[in-house]
């Protein structure tokens, strides 16, 4: 099946059969969910309930995250950053994430941390941050690249890229 031909219910039928998504699949899914062009909220949930049923090979898994992540700017860094992350669901994270980033730092590590908003009755990490008087979480590329540079580790906000 080409790529131009896939539709979404197809695509959704093939997970809950028990069958594995091929690259391609991925990509056109996940640019799909990205846009909003072919897939509403119940188709989503669909997706997201016939992945946890019946799951995703490594391969699957894999290319998932590499399409996420392609999905938008990849920041790029210097080839001689060591750099490391550490991610939490949020809600209680935040407080790791304070105290952990700064002193992985310390050892020479870069810790670029992009943070989301709070997530029903819990305030984000973000949300958070940004009740401290003068810290920004909206930094450029240049800010964040900088800042590495300088202190190891920040944690902002993500863009629309």
């Amino acid at each position: 099946m080409d790529n131009n031909e896939y539709r979404i219910p197809d695509l959704l039928g093939l997970k809950f059969s028990g069958q594995e998504y091929t690259d391609d699949q991925i990509q056109f899914l996940v640019r799909a969910i990205c846009d909003r062009s072919l897939m509403d909220d119940c188709q989503l949930g669909a997706f997201l309930a016939g992945v946890m049923l019946k799951g995703m090979t490594r391969r699957e898994q894999v290319h998932l995250t590499i399409a996420m992540r392609d999905s938008g700017a990849v920041m790029e860094w210097p080839a001689n950053w060591v750099m490391v992350d550490k991610h939490s669901t949020g809600g209680v994270g935040d407080k790791t994430s304070l105290a952990l980033a700064p002193a992985v730092a310390t050892l020479g590590l870069k810790v670029p941390m992009i943070s989301g908003r709070g997530l029903m009755f819990t305030g984000g990490t973000l949300d958070k941050l940004e009740s401290i008087p003068g810290y920004r979480v909206g930094l450029t590329k240049e800010e964040v690249v900088e800042t590495l540079k300088e202190v190891g580790c920040c944690i902002v906000g993500q863009t629309e890229n």
